[in-house]
């Protein structure tokens, strides 16, 4: 049985209460359901926090990550931008996107590098990736595959063909 205390005596005689917030300021007498009321509220953030879907965007051209950004943004994915594997490896460590849309050149870590370490990393879940590059050769799209990625976009592309290729994997 919930246990509920009378609203606060400043409350005039005949006024409503307010629904939803003055149940929220009364917290449950038992223990018992302190501790449920407090597991419904995480259950439910970490469902909100599900349904947002986030892209990193790993390119060392500037113009590029902001390119890209804009249509993963119109597609309805919160994106996150870094310039080459080993800042995509940190944040990646920090919080797993669901997608990552991958140069393959890039300074410091180059994008093979980068999903073959990122595939060796213990995840929940592990997120898509599509290497986005210049490279057109068959044997460097198989490399890229077998490294880990699910897709592969050659540059230049426009937004229909990266929306066809997020389709593709679930993800459009």
């Amino acid at each position: 049985m919930i246990k509920r205390t009378p609203p606060p005596a400043s409350k005039a005689a005949g006024e409503a209460a307010t629904p939803g917030r003055d149940a929220e300021a009364v917290a449950p007498a038992d223990p018992t359901e302190r501790i449920v009321e407090e597991a419904k509220a995480a259950y439910a953030a970490r469902h909100v926090q599900a349904r947002v879907r986030r892209c990193l965007v790993v390119d060392d051209s500037r113009m590029i990550r902001k390119v890209v950004r804009r249509i993963v943004e119109d597609l309805g994915f919160k994106t996150a931008e870094a310039e080459n594997g080993e800042e995509a490896l940190a944040r990646c460590k920090a919080a797993m996107p669901d997608l990552i849309l991958l140069d393959w050149n890039m300074p410091v870590m180059g994008g093979i590098e980068f999903v073959t370490r990122l595939r060796a990393l213990p995840a929940d879940r592990a997120p898509r990736v599509v290497f986005c590059t210049s490279n057109s050769d068959a044997a460097d799209i198989h490399q890229g595959i077998d490294a880990g990625a699910d897709e592969y976009v050659i540059k230049p592309f426009d937004e229909a063909t990266l929306r066809a290729k997020l389709r593709g994997i679930g993800l459009g």
